[in-house]
C-alpha cells in the first residue's frame, strides 16, 4: 500500500471514542478525558452518545459499534490513569508520544506546562488528527507540540526526532501506548533500539502492551469474521508475556519498576462489569533507564 493509499488508524479513533464514553462515569475522581469527545467526528459520537445512555441501537453493525466502545470504555480507564499518574511523577521537560493515535494529554495534562511533547504516528494518523484539532481548537497545556510523522515499519525514528528537535541528552519520557500489538517482534526491537541510541540517565520509558490470551484472540478473531473495520485492517502481530517484555527492555538499558494487568488497576479504581477480556490481558509497564 502506498503512502498516498494508507488511511489514518480506525484504533486511533476507537480508543478516543473509549475515552469519551467514559468522560465522567467511570473513577469521576481519577479519570476524565473532556478534550476526547471533541475530537470526533458527528458520525463517530453516535455511538459514544449510545453508550453513554446505555441504549442499545438496532442491527447488528450498529450494536457491534456500540458494543466495541462500550467494552473500549472500559478498558481505556485503568490505561489512562496508570498512564497520566506515571507521567507525572516522571516530568523531565521532554516528552515523547509514540503511536499518538488521538492522544489528548498535551491539551488535558496541566503538568505538562513546562514540557515539550513530540507526537510521533504515522503521517496518515497525523495528518488526520491535525484536521480535527483544527476544528476543535482546544487549549494547548503543554509548553509545545511538535508533531513528528513517522511511519515505524520503514523510518528512521531517531533521524525523525533529531530533525523535530528533541534532545537526546536530556532525560526524556517515552510513552508507547497501544501500539506494541501492531508491530512485529522486529519492529518492536527495532523501535527500542532507536530509543535506546537517545535515552539519557534519569528517563524512563511507560509501555502498554498486551499478553497472550486465548480468549482475547478469539474475540478479536470474531469481530473480523464479523466484518469490523477496526481489527480488519490493524491485526495485532506481537503479544508478551511480563517475564519476557522484562528482559527484553533490559537488553535495551531500561529496568521494569512495575507491571500492572489492567484488570488489577480496574479494580483498584472501579468495578469492572464482567471483567472484559482485554482488561486480564492488557498491561502496563513502567521501566526507568539504567
Amino acid at each position: 500500500m502506498s503512502e498516498s493509499e494508507r488511511a489514518a488508524s480506525r484504533t486511533a479513533v476507537l480508543v478516543c471514542q473509549g475515552r469519551a464514553a467514559a468522560d465522567g462515569r467511570f473513577a469521576t475522581d481519577r479519570f476524565g478525558d473532556p478534550v476526547a469527545v471533541r475530537l470526533l467526528r458527528a458520525e463517530e459520537r453516535e455511538a459514544v452518545d449510545e453508550v453513554r445512555a446505555g441504549t442499545p441501537p438496532e442491527g447488528w453493525r450498529a450494536r457491534m459499534a456500540y458494543e466495541s466502545v462500550r467494552a473500549c470504555a472500559e478498558v481505556v480507564v485503568p490505561r489512562t490513569v496508570a498512564i497520566d499518574d506515571a507521567v507525572r511523577a516522571r516530568v523531565t521537560g521532554q516528552l515523547v508520544i509514540l503511536g499518538a493515535g488521538l492522544d489528548t494529554r498535551a491539551w488535558r495534562l496541566t503538568e505538562l506546562a513546562e514540557t515539550d511533547v513530540w507526537e510521533v504516528d504515522h503521517p496518515a494518523s497525523q495528518r488526520d488528527k491535525r484536521a480535527r484539532l483544527a476544528e476543535a481548537a482546544p487549549e494547548v497545556t503543554a509548553r509545545s507540540v511538535r508533531f513528528t510523522p513517522v511511519d515505524f515499519a520503514t523510518d528512521d525514528l531517531g533521524a525523525a526526532l533529531d530533525a523535530a528537535g528533541h534532545d537526546p541528552a536530556r532525560p526524556t519520557v517515552w510513552l508507547w501506548e497501544g501500539v506494541v500489538p501492531y508491530l512485529t517482534r522486529d519492529q518492536v526491537r527495532a523501535t527500542l533500539s532507536a530509543l535506546a541510541a537517545r535515552t539519557a540517565p534519569g528517563s524512563t520509558l511507560v509501555l502498554n502492551y498486551q499478553a497472550p490470551s486465548v480468549k482475547a484472540a478469539a474475540g478479536r478473531l470474531l469481530t473480523r469474521l464479523l466484518g469490523s473495520a477496526v481489527t480488519a485492517g490493524e491485526p495485532w502481530r506481537s503479544l508478551w508475556r511480563p517475564r519476557r517484555m522484562a528482559s527484553l527492555l533490559a537488553e535495551y538499558g531500561f529496568h521494569v519498576a512495575s507491571d500492572d494487568s489492567l484488570f488489577t488497576l480496574a479494580v483498584s479504581l472501579y468495578s469492572p462489569a464482567g471483567g472484559h477480556t482485554s482488561l486480564r490481558s492488557g498491561r502496563v509497564a513502567v521501566a526507568e533507564s539504567g
